[in-house]
This record gives C-alpha cells, structure tokens and sequence, in this order.
C-alpha cells in the first residue's frame, strides 16, 4: 500500500501495551499470531516463488474444513519488467446461498524488495511481512475458525488477495493486481455486499488505527459503524476518531465498482520510542507484531458479522 496525505491530521503515536485489552468474542489472538509464524516459515511470499505457492496451498488447506466453499481465482500476470506471474486469489464463503454479505479481504503476498531499509543494501532484500502480509491472512484463518462453529448472521466471504505489493505503487504499475482481478470477476454480476473491510497491517504490536481518507468519501456510513463497534468493545484507544490521508491499498478498485468497502489499516508502522519505520524494510518480523493487537481487530470483525 501506498501513503499520499491529502487532508492528514497530525497525530502522536498512542502508545499500546494492550495490557487492558480482553477478548470480547471467541477468537483467539494467540492462535493467530500461530498462524503469522508459519507463513514466516515458508519464506518470502513473492508472487511466481515457491513460498508463495506453498503458503497458497496452505491456505486452501487450512479454510477447506472451516468455510462452506472456497473457490480459487488463478490467472497469470505479465508485469513490466518481462516477468509473467502465476496468480491466485482465495475466495472463503460462508453461508453462500445468503443474499445478504459482508466481504473482508486481505493480502497475502510479500514485497520482493525491502526497499524502505534505511541500509542501501538490505534495499534489495526481500522483505518478511510479518505485519504487511502475514496478519491478515492470520486474522482470517483465526476468525474462520469462530464462523465454523457459530455460523455469522449474514452471508461471509474472506478474500485472500495476491499481488497487493509487487510493483511501484506510484505510477500504479503491478500493484493491487489480485483485488483489480477480483473487482473485474465478482462471485456473479449482482455482487453486492452489505459492506467489505479490508484489513492490513493489523498486527502491529503499536496498535493505532485511524480513519482513512478513501474510506470515509466513498463509504462514510462503514466506517462510523466500525468504529461505533470498536468503541462499544472498550478499543477507542486502538481505533482513533481521528482522519489520516488517502491510502492506496486493495480497497480502492473495489470502490472504483461501486462496492462499499473501507479500509482498516494501521499504516504508522514505527517503533515507540524513536524514528525507526518498519513499512516496506528487512524489519517487519514476528517481534513486532501482537497477538493482542490481533485480538483486538479480531474481536471487532467478529462483532460485525455477528449481528450483536
């Protein structure tokens, strides 16, 4: 995803021990961070390499037994360096035959360079996307297994989108290919659903979410109605009644089809103490991310999807 201030609010960072944070629903956080640990394990998720072929087949192996159906969208990309990648996106639906959905995406690739490094030459390194690709797909699988056994009030569909952050999010080239895919190929012609969350970068261990600007133009009703669920949890601290700039992430072709979809990012990914930033560099691993961070996000997605 890509940052570009267009009405931003200065904010300090709040600091989140998440000490006070107790689980409001039945998922569990600490099962989630798991689930960030093994896709670490596979390696870089970069599209066209064996870590992401296996952590694709690992997906589909884990949301098979949880979901009512999971559909895979595959399709090859031509990117602008000559490369051709294999492509897959991961549809998780519960309840399929329920007119009224809500959708939840996230991405599962990884940058295949870490070019954010304050080092020139960790710049070419692949990075390891504990937050930015791993938490997410964690968040689901975590959440899947609460659907499973208390079956949501509406319709669900998780979406695992791949190629998130591939190319140069400045000229929009190779970047957000698995939601453009998804947005040009819906389940079917009427899609629409109630509303639809993205989640990214969620597991950072500095929990702030703000309001971000896409989200409240395109679908201003959405994001009161997850933050008014935030606030009823007790997490007003982890989700601040406060506007950021225009982010470019997986949310945006989907507005871009009439679909009202927000996103729900914690993109100030520094340390507490000082200038460090761990976006896009070699230092986006399993140290800083939080299982109570996790749950904090995750008591809210079950929240919504429950009807309470």
């Amino acid at each position: 995803m890509n940052f570009r201030v267009i009405a931003a609010v200065s904010v300090a960072l709040v600091a989140t021990a998440c000490h006070d944070a107790r689980p409001q629903t039945a998922f569990d956080g600490e099962k989630a961070l798991g689930y960030v640990r093994d896709q670490l394990a596979f390696g870089p998720r970069i599209p066209g390499t064996e870590g992401a072929r296996k952590t694709g087949d690992w997906i589909v192996q884990k949301m098979r037994p949880l979901a009512d159906t999971v559909i895979e969208q595959r399709w090859t990309h031509v990117a602008a360096n000559g490369d051709t990648l294999p492509l897959r996106n991961i549809l998780a639906r519960f309840r399929p035959k329920e007119k009224n959905r809500i959708l939840y995406l996230t991405h599962w690739d990884t940058r295949p360079v870490a070019d954010n490094s304050p080092i020139l030459g960790d710049q070419t390194k692949p990075m390891p996307g504990a937050n930015d690709g791993a938490s997410g797909p964690a968040l689901f699988i975590a959440l899947a297994e609460v659907l499973k056994k208390t079956p949501p009030q509406y319709g669900v569909d998780l979406l695992f989108v791949d190629g998130e952050d591939y190319g140069d999010f400045s000229k929009d080239t190779d970047v957000l290919m698995g939601s453009k895919y998804f947005a040009d190929h819906l389940p079917d012609p009427d899609y629409r659903p109630l509303f639809g969350v993205l989640y990214d970068m969620i597991g950072d261990a500095q929990l702030n979410i703000l309001q971000e600007a896409y989200s409240i133009e395109a679908a201003p009703e959405v994001v009161a109605r997850v933050w008014s669920t935030a606030d009823d949890l007790g997490y007003s601290k982890y989700f601040l009644q406060q506007t950021e700039g225009a982010i470019t992430d997986d949310h945006v072709p989907l507005i871009k089809k009439g679909l009202r979809v927000i996103d729900v990012i914690d993109i100030d990914y520094v340390e507490q103490t000082g200038p460090k930033n761990y976006h896009h560099t070699i230092y986006d691993t399993i140290d800083k991310v939080s299982a109570k961070s996790l749950q904090i996000v995750g008591d809210v997605a079950v929240t919504l999807v429950s009807g309470r």
